[in-house]
């Protein structure tokens, strides 16, 4: 029987190599999906210390039980986040980089990671708020989070935050995908080899840790306005921003940076590790059809 993927239709960017638009959508939500849950599900207790972290207000003690709680409602959030996530960025960077100049390949990786990274905010936006009231120990489960939340706070409540998730995460996504894309295009240069799987996961880590350090006041922020609930104490992302400076310093606005860039520096080493694995298989499984 042939393969379902022989059946994708294409898109020809150039006239002498078409480009598999429905063929790098599958590969894209695989692939995605994989690294999402696997990376998510390691180090989620990491993810869990460095909100409580930042939710606490002034020099308070952050409780260190229950380091994996939400993960299952979590993961179900992460897994159709992550595919969604891939399987937008990967064709829209493919078409992009047709479109345009070779010398543009990073503006076509930034405005990719940027679509992406919208596009998967529907659902990640409400896995986060569940997510993160959970770390913070306001509900014991994710049905009686998402219940209480949308009977006390409307549906509005499960995309609190959004400002601010978007103001983080589109930056976010848009520099760690195309960081780590660069730097993989001139490791190859420079080796003149594709790289090993080692190398791959090294080269995550370093994407992740770059972009997590750079935005960790936007996560601050962020997360203070996530975990707020009604008691609307923030007004918005700036009044948020200017008010934990203006109470508890600038520095303030870096909690939580050292967990946050050892998390997603590991999780970007796991991520693009079994991302990269996964498009492997994928495509000696199902290999793009042939003209």
């Amino acid at each position: 029987m042939e393969p379902p993927c022989r059946s994708f239709a294409s898109v020809s960017a150039a006239e002498n190599k078409p480009f598999y638009f429905l063929h790098a959508v599958y590969e894209g939500i695989i692939a995605g999906g994989a690294a999402g849950v696997i990376a998510e599900a390691v180090l989620y207790p990491i993810d869990t210390i460095k909100t409580r972290l930042q939710a606490v207000h002034g020099g308070g003690k952050i409780n260190l039980k229950g380091l994996y709680s939400g993960l299952a409602g979590n993961l179900a959030g992460v897994l159709p986040a992550s595919a969604i996530f891939v399987g937008v960025y990967e064709p829209t960077k493919q078409k992009l980089l047709k479109s345009l100049p070779e010398n543009l390949s990073a503006v076509a990786q930034l405005t990719a990671g940027a679509i992406g990274g919208a596009a998967s905010s529907l659902i990640r936006v409400p896995t986060e708020v569940v997510k993160q009231r959970m770390q913070t120990g306001q509900f014991a489960s994710a049905p009686d989070a998402i219940h209480l939340i949308v009977s006390k706070e409307g549906f509005k409540g499960l995309y609190a935050g959004y400002g601010s998730f978007l103001l983080r995460d589109l930056p976010f996504d848009a520099i760690q995908f195309c960081i780590y894309e660069q730097m993989l295009m001139g490791y190859k240069l420079a080796a003149k080899r594709d790289p090993k799987d080692a190398e791959i996961a090294i080269v995550g880590a370093f994407a992740g840790a770059i972009t997590g350090a750079m935005t960790t006041p936007l996560d601050v922020v962020k997360t203070r306005l996530m975990v707020q609930g009604s008691a609307n104490q923030y007004k918005g992302i700036f009044d948020c921003a200017r008010t934990i400076a203006k109470e508890e310093g600038t520095r303030a606005l870096l909690k939580g940076v050292g967990p946050r860039v050892l998390w997603i520096g590991v999780g970007g080493a796991i991520f693009f590790g079994v991302l990269e694995k996964t498009r492997q298989i994928l495509a000696q499984r199902c290999p793009e059809p042939k003209m």
